[in-house]
């Protein structure tokens, strides 16, 4: 009896470890503390979301830091959280949870839209920023965030509006009068691109959003993925829909005495990254990394401009958010984003688990302070 001929597989590389798997609502954030503490949120995107940020305990999701915290009364809560879509740990081990106030992607009211500062050595809130109506628009979609804490008095924050339905652009907070602002408002570069000018394939499938009756519209969310650069000096930044990145300088960006024009012209054009990115970010030896959402991996470019894969594998499917942890790995959650209905014509075709997973990269997070 002869052997049934082996039939070729896609090649992986790299290593990815499985750190949790989610059972329940789909995660977007992730994030690690200088101690090894894990924590991600849960957008308000259609799941059943009984809290929408947690952190990792001996295997469980915990409401964090309360349950009460995340029992908001309406989309306009000063007090308690809305839908979070991101959380980062700060230079100095701070965690800085970014609320939307958009469940649904429903128009923001001022109250919603915030950035909420936890003491992790006590786990209360020490300081929540409310962002005025002109600066976190109605159509505002707070994506990500990244910190220098030597700006300024207590450090500046950036953060992308990646609104499918409104203006893109950057928003600056200075943490210590909690003053924020919008820079390249509606410039090119926080704009997504649109057919024919980009077509993503995920899965063979044409990423669209796609209405039951067959109807299709393109994906424009824009400025989403954020990093900074190891010596802070450039903040990259990248459409969703897209293939290209960008960066702008960080001086420019905080200096309120530079009109728009004047900020826009210290925009660079990255390049092409050869792929769709929800997430960026950076380690303390200067590389930049990527997602590939339409190839399962995650790739990162090298201080002399070289690329390399750190990890291709066929159980990454959608790498959305990614944080670099003093342990040495990479943390990447993996979420099937491009599974939901919204793009399957109304057929939800995700599959638990979603999955956090991490790859070693010998290297460390930046940490400006």
């Amino acid at each position: 009896m002869t052997a049934a001929p082996q039939i070729a597989v896609e090649e992986t590389v790299g290593e990815l470890e499985v750190v949790h798997r989610f059972t329940g609502a789909m995660p977007t954030g992730v994030t690690v503390s200088h101690g090894g503490r894990i924590f991600v949120c849960y957008p308000k995107w259609g799941d059943d979301v009984g809290f929408t940020v947690a952190e990792l305990r001996d295997g469980q999701e915990v409401a964090y830091p309360s349950q009460g915290l995340n029992d908001n009364r309406s989309d306009a809560d000063p007090d308690r959280l809305v839908s979070v879509q991101s959380v980062v740990v700060d230079p100095a081990d701070r965690l800085w949870i970014l609320d939307t106030g958009s469940p649904m992607f429903r128009p923001t009211e001022h109250g919603g839209p915030k950035l909420v500062c936890v003491d992790l050595s006590a786990d209360e809130v020490v300081r929540t920023i409310l962002f005025p109506t002109d600066v976190a628009l109605p159509t505002t979609y707070l994506n990500d965030v990244r910190f220098d804490l030597r700006r300024g008095e207590a450090g500046t924050a950036f953060i992308t509006d990646s609104s499918d339905q409104g203006p893109n652009g950057i928003i600056v907070v200075d943490l210590a009068s909690g003053e924020s602002w919008r820079r390249l408002h509606e410039h090119p570069s926080t704009k997504a691109t649109t057919p024919p000018d980009l077509r993503m394939v995920v899965e063979g499938v044409e990423f669209l959003e796609r209405s039951p009756d067959g109807d299709t519209s393109p994906v424009t969310m824009g400025a989403d993925g954020i990093a900074i650069a190891a010596d802070g000096d450039r903040l990259y930044y990248c459409p969703l829909a897209g293939r290209r990145w960008y960066s702008v300088s960080v001086d420019a960006l905080c200096d309120r005495s530079r009109d728009d024009a004047a900020v826009a012209g210290t925009v660079q054009d990255e390049g092409d990254k050869g792929c769709v990115s929800d997430g960026l970010e950076t380690d303390d030896q200067g590389r930049l990394y990527v997602t590939d959402g339409e190839h399962d991996a995650i790739h990162r470019r090298l201080p002399d401009g070289s690329w390399e894969t750190v990890v291709h594998d066929p159980r990454l499917l959608w790498p959305d958010t990614m944080s670099v942890a003093a342990d040495g790995h990479l943390y990447v959650t993996a979420n099937q984003l491009y599974r939901q209905d919204k793009y399957r014509g109304g057929e939800d075709q995700r599959r638990k688990p979603y999955v956090l997973f991490r790859t070693p990269i010998d290297a460390g997070p930046v940490r400006l302070r």
